[in-house]
């Protein structure tokens, strides 16, 4: 065998002696085989199950023949279209075409097609006609109901009918796969899969379905009336429970789409096993030659402690996708990992990250959601419920005994920390230490906006608890002799932002002397509440309307005044100020945002400027 790699031609299967195979894993992205990237967990997982995987990475969804290369597996094809959406992957905000894929070699662009997900399961119906395919991974997992796509504008079916594929697995998958890889190896009929969680199945009839169900407006009826749309998104979002979450049916045409209830969080011994199985840690060496898979670079030497987030950000897809109770991996599994990178050739000394979706939550948010499952409200936001549970105590050890190891100079952490989480915390001590161990020059938080109104529209604290974490930080900073930065996060354009918010959020960081070198527009991702906000105009938790900017022209202006100072953004922001009847930012002073006549400005500048060079050049001639 040439390398630990799972097999990705026929030359790899011979040189493991295979002459079969169980399982034709068909995904968007290269080939990475290491724990940040769900084709590697999912394919080693089988692995350790008994099962043979081969993969087919990025093939050319042109040709048939690309589909057979690895000749036809025995018991099924799973199909991922990568570690984003594929859209999402090719498409800025804007739909502007982006002109790199760090999930390809080399970062070309092109080499997987729009919807992904879709394109490779018909393809794979259509080679393989008698084989189950199995769709899993995100853009499967945000889209199992019918939903807008931002991309197309308009309200798309469910990912499994769109697909044509047999049964679509949402979620983590660890524990799914390996059921429906159990009950195919059985000889059940893939049509008859109809009890494993985590799972969407279709159906003629409701007769089979063996878990308590919920119906919710029919495809047809969320395609034409928006505030049903709106309806169904809340029961599917508050469905997402794996404790007191029932079974979700959507009927498109004369079909049930069937979602079974989401799996249980995974525990911390399964999750132990699933990490530490023998991932090689890096791109696959084929790629070497055409540049490799910049993906990697982050994550090569970062640590996943955790899964799940209890944060409940609207504009954020973890809650449907991971689910909000948090599950945590042993300190001596995530010890025994960082030993293995330290061992790595190229390893510095820098353990980049030891995080997840939110890095500082190591516990469950409070103790009866075991029993009982989550709350249907917020945990942290606006403000902290009064049954949260606050303890970084954990943490703290695990990043105390990280430090410690032998090859290791430093432990960051990049991942996001929940600052109102930290500031919950009656102990400053993770503070304290965050500051001064864990921070590589520049620790990244999300605020997300200065405005109350917008953030409860997000989903996030109060503002003033980021102030107060901001004062904090710097006077700990100052304290431990440090010199480092914050860099804070901002969405232009969310639901519920007016212009004058945006205003608003600009005076802000004119105040505090930052203006942000990159931006990011709301972006409409399928199986958050925020797209539904979006599309409908309404508060899907609530059924409020809700102000959207969807004016081309004034999400480019609430843009510009995140950058004010640019010259570029000089117009729109002029414009912006006058429409919000904020002219009292237009003139000299320090709280204002840009000059009143800017020309005139240049123009005394220049001819300042140039006063001076003409007198020394007087008294030069003068000389001679």
């Amino acid at each position: 065998m040439e390398n630990g790699f799972l097999p990705v031609s026929k030359a790899d299967m011979k040189a493991r002696g295979w002459d079969w195979y169980d399982f034709l894993y068909i995904t968007g992205d290269a080939y990475v085989d290491h724990p940040s990237f769900g084709v590697a967990v999912i394919s080693r997982v089988l692995e350790n199950a008994g099962y043979r995987v081969a993969i087919l990475a990025q093939p050319d969804w042109r040709r048939e023949e690309a589909f057979t290369a690895l000749g036809k597996p025995r018991l099924g094809v799973l199909v991922t279209g990568g570690n984003i959406d594929s859209m999402v992957a090719h498409y800025t905000v804007a739909k502007n075409r982006r002109n790199r894929d760090d999930y390809t070699p080399g970062g070309v662009m092109g080499k997987r097609p729009d919807r992904a997900l879709s394109t490779y399961c018909k393809m794979a119906k259509k080679v393989y006609p008698d084989l189950p395919v199995l769709a899993g991974g995100l853009e499967a997992s945000l889209r199992r109901f019918a939903h807008y796509d931002y991309w197309a504008d308009a309200v798309r079916r469910s990912e499994l009918i769109e697909s044509g594929a047999d049964i679509l697995m949402f979620g983590m998958g660890e524990d799914t796969v390996v059921q429906l890889a159990d009950a195919l190896n059985e000889g059940v009929p893939v049509s008859e899969i109809k009890n494993i969680r985590g799972t969407v199945y279709k159906s003629q009839t409701l007769d089979d379905c063996i878990y308590p169900f919920v119906t919710v407006p029919s495809y047809d009826e969320v395609s034409g009336d928006k505030r049903k749309y709106a309806m169904a998104a809340k029961i599917e979002q508050e469905e997402q429970d794996s404790v007191r979450g029932r079974a979700v049916v959507q009927k498109h045409g004369d079909v049930f789409v069937v979602q079974t209830p989401p799996q249980y969080p995974i525990t911390t011994e399964r999750f132990d096993e699933v990490y530490g199985l023998s991932y090689m840690r890096d791109y696959h060496p084929s790629y070497e030659k055409l540049g490799g898979v910049k993906a990697i670079e982050e994550v090569k030497f970062s640590i996943i402690h955790n899964r799940g987030c209890f944060g409940g950000c609207n504009f954020c897809s973890l809650a449907f996708h991971q689910g909000r109770m948090i599950s945590t991996r042993s300190h001596k599994s995530v010890i025994a990992e960082a030993e293995k990178i330290t061992a790595m050739p190229d390893f510095k000394g820098y353990i980049h990250d030891v995080g997840g979706p939110t890095a500082n939550f190591r516990s469950t948010s409070c103790d009866e959601q075991k029993e009982r499952g989550m709350c249907k409200r917020n945990c942290l936001a606006p403000t902290p419920c009064r049954k949260l549970k606050v303890d970084h105590s954990d943490y703290i050890s695990l990043l105390r005994k990280l430090r410690e190891l032998p090859k290791v100079k430093r432990v960051f952490i990049r991942s996001g920390v929940r600052f109102d989480y930290v500031m919950a915390d009656k102990s400053d001590e993770f503070f304290r230490e965050l500051v001064r161990y864990h921070v590589s020059g520049q620790l990244k938080v999300a605020p997300e906006h200065s405005c109350d109104g917008v953030l409860r529209y997000m989903g996030k604290p109060h503002f003033d608890v980021y102030r107060r974490f901001y004062k904090k930080f710097f006077e700990l900073d100052a304290e431990y002799k440090k010199n480092q930065f914050l860099v804070p996060y901002f969405i232009s354009s969310h639901p519920g932002c007016t212009l004058r918010d945006a205003v608003s959020l600009a005076e802000y960081l004119n105040s505090i002397g930052h203006m942000p070198e990159q931006v990011q527009d709301f972006y409409p991702t399928p199986g958050t509440v925020a797209t539904c906000m979006y599309y409908t105009g309404l508060d899907p938790m609530t059924m409020e309307k809700v102000y959207v900017p969807k004016d081309s022209r004034e999400k480019a202006m609430q843009r510009a005044l995140l950058q004010w100072r640019r010259a570029e953004c000089r117009a729109l922001v002029l414009e912006a100020l006058k429409k919000a009847g904020r002219e009292d930012l237009i003139g000299n002073a320090k709280r204002c945002l840009i000059r009143p006549d800017r020309q005139r400005t240049d123009r005394q500048k220049a001819a300042t400027a140039a006063k001076p060079f003409e007198g020394r050049r007087a008294k030069k001639k003068g000389k001679r």
